[in-house]
This record gives structure tokens, C-alpha cells and sequence, in this order.
């Protein structure tokens, strides 16, 4: 019998993706994934998955599937404090130690909140090798640094019973992969964003550049964490030294709506294709959301890059798929076709 994992996310655009990777490259792995609602013909598609039904409130599930797992991929609800609790406290059950792969995100190394900066190039960029102490240090306004708090603590209490990596992608372009949400978020908000404005835009100068992954690209690195992790942990490294960005290319924002103002022209979708400038009042008025007030400065303004320096080490990363402007009007097609 194969290694046992245990994944939650499994209808999302990352965790279907990964879900589709595991099943199709391991058929051998003995699966099981956390499901709310089960997508029609989940079991047709991947009849060897098991089914555990529940959410990410529901603790003592978590818990239970996680201490009967060898390895746990958590995909979705990144800030999700409780199921994070959960899963750790389940496979802090296990007579021997397990693994825990986590989705974070770049997010955390984000200059969202510093208002100077929005719409320039920050010309600090992160490292996955030399910057960990840092980024594990920063401030618990950064995104995604509640769930990497409690991460970080159970490596330094539990290391020796639980084996973590962070996981943690930057923005994520091209069609996922799974059985459930195959888009990504950057896409379909500018789209409709510029749908409402009748324009694109940019923020200052549009300079902000972030870091992008294809889709296919980020399931190298996972594949190969994964497979390290249910053949006992060899080959990949673990807890502090667990970090993995996964970035292939930077790419300014200016660029991003430059390409994009001509492929929604193009469709008729606007008629001037010319990204304008916006002040920060309409910016802040874009992508209302009521846990995260800033959603539109953190993907329009701000800027995020990273290197993908440990998966190239350990694994020999070398991006294939087809960059972000490449893909742009597929991304964007297909957003103009669903919505």
C-alpha cells in the first residue's frame, strides 16, 4: 500500500490542481480528500480518492483524517486559523512524525500597507534561502501571517513530531487543473473591474511588479515536496528551511494593462485601450471586500517578487510554462466567456 495523504482544497483552483497532479502521477498514493459539497462525477474522474465530508470548521474531522495520514497537503482558506489548529493537533497523534505541506502565499512579503510605496518599484526582492528569519519575523498585519505564526511555532515546539513546508506561490495565471474552480483571482478582477471603469488603469506610475507562476509550473514544486514528504522527507528540507517560493518571472503592473487594454479592445470590451491613471480614492473603491479593505491596493499597487532559489537547489526548478502576457488572452477569454 502507498504512502496515505490527506488534502483539503481539493475543489479550489491550487488544491483541485494538486489534487490532479498526485492522482495522475501516483496512482499508488492512497488519497483522501476533505470535500463540503462533491462535484458531479468527482468519483467518476478519481474513483480511487476517498471522501471525507466536512469544512474547515469542522475540527475533529480534521483532526482525525490528519492523524491517519502520513503526509497533509493544506490547500485553500490560507488564513484559516482553526483548521490549521486541527490538522497539526491530529497529526501530532501519530506515533511517528508526519508531514504537513501548507499553502501561504507572497502575499506575506507584500508592501500593500505602505501607502509611498503603491504604484512604484520596490526594489527589495525576497529570498526563499536568506530571508526566511525575516519574513518569519514580520509584522501580524503582512498577509497570511496569522496561519505562518502558528506554523512557525509548532516548528519550534514540534519539530520533531511534525515535519513542515510553507508553500508559498506568488500570482498564479492559466487554466487549474481539477475538478472544481480552474480560474485564478488577478484575472477576473481586472477584467471586471475594467468592465465597470471602462478603462484599464494603474496606480502612480504602474511600476509595482510582482513575482508569477503558471499553474503547471507551481505543480513542479508541489509534486516534488509531495513526493519527497511520502517517501519520508529525503530530498526536500523541512520546518525553517521549509520555504518554497515558486515564482518564474516578474512582471510590472503598467505591462500587465498595457497587454491587457488591447486584448479587451480587441473583443470589444472597451473602446479605448490606453491604461489611465487613477488616484488612490477610486483605487480603494475598487474590490470591496469586509475582511480585507485594501484587496484592490495589495493587486493593482503593490509589489511582491521573490525567487524561487530553494526549489531550484533542491530540485533543479526550471519554469517551462508559458509566461503571464503569453497567456494573458486565454486567461482573459476565458473570464469574458463565463461572466
Amino acid at each position: 500500500m502507498g504512502p496515505k495523504l490527506f488534502l483539503t482544497g481539493g475543489t479550489g483552483y491550487i488544491g483541485g490542481s494538486v489534487l490532479h497532479t498526485i492522482v495522475t502521477s501516483h496512482p499508488e498514493y492512497d488519497v483522501t480528500v476533505l470535500l463540503r459539497n462533491v462535484p458531479t462525477s468527482f468519483s467518476d474522474r478519481y474513483p480511487n480518492v476517498k471522501i471525507v465530508r466536512g469544512d474547515f470548521d469542522s475540527f475533529d474531522t480534521l483532526a482525525q483524517a490528519a492523524s491517519e495520514a502520513d503526509v497533509v497537503v493544506r490547500c485553500g482558506s490560507s488564513n484559516h486559523e482553526a483548521s490549521l489548529d486541527a490538522l497539526i493537533a491530529g497529526l501530532l497523534r501519530r506515533s511517528t512524525p508526519g508531514f504537513l505541506i501548507h499553502l501561504s502565499g507572497t502575499g506575506i512579503v507584500s508592501d500593500y500597507y505602505v501607502e509611498d510605496q503603491l504604484g512604484r518599484l520596490n526594489p527589495k526582492v525576497w529570498s526563499d534561502l536568506h530571508d526566511v528569519d525575516t519574513i518569519s519575523s514580520l509584522p501580524d498585519y503582512a498577509l497570511h501571517r496569522n496561519t505562518e505564526k502558528i506554523l512557525f511555532d509548532a516548528i519550534a515546539e514540534h519539530g520533531d513530531k511534525v515535519n513542515i513546508a510553507i508553500m508559498c506561490p506568488p500570482g498564479i495565471y492559466g487554466k487549474g487543473l481539477g475538478p472544481g474552480k480552474t480560474k485564478s483571482a488577478f484575472v477576473p478582477c481586472l477584467v471586471n473591474e475594467a468592465k465597470k471603469y471602462g478603462r484599464v488603469f494603474y496606480y502612480n506610475e504602474g511600476a509595482n511588479t510582482s513575482s508569477w507562476v503558471h499553474i503547471q509550473d507551481l505543480m513542479q514544486v508541489y509534486l516534488r515536496v509531495i513526493e519527497a514528504a511520502a517517501a519520508g522527507g529525503e530530498g526536500a528540507t523541512w520546518g525553517k528551511e521549509g520555504y518554497y517560493f515558486t515564482g518564474s518571472q516578474e512582471v510590472a503592473h503598467i505591462d500587465i494593462v498595457k497587454a491587457a487594454g488591447d486584448i479587451l479592445k480587441k473583443h470589444g470590451v472597451i473602446e479605448n485601450p490606453k491604461p489611465i491613471q487613477i488616484d488612490l480614492k477610486t483605487l480603494d473603491g475598487m474590490l470591496p471586500h469586509p475582511r480585507f479593505p485594501y484587496l484592490a491596493r495589495y493587486m493593482f499597487a503593490a509589489n511582491s517578487r521573490t525567487r524561487p532559489e530553494r526549489a531550484k537547489k533542491l530540485f533543479g526548478y526550471s519554469p517551462s510554462g508559458p509566461g503571464l502576457l503569453e497567456s494573458l488572452e486565454e486567461d482573459i477569454l476565458v473570464e469574458l466567456e463565463s461572466s
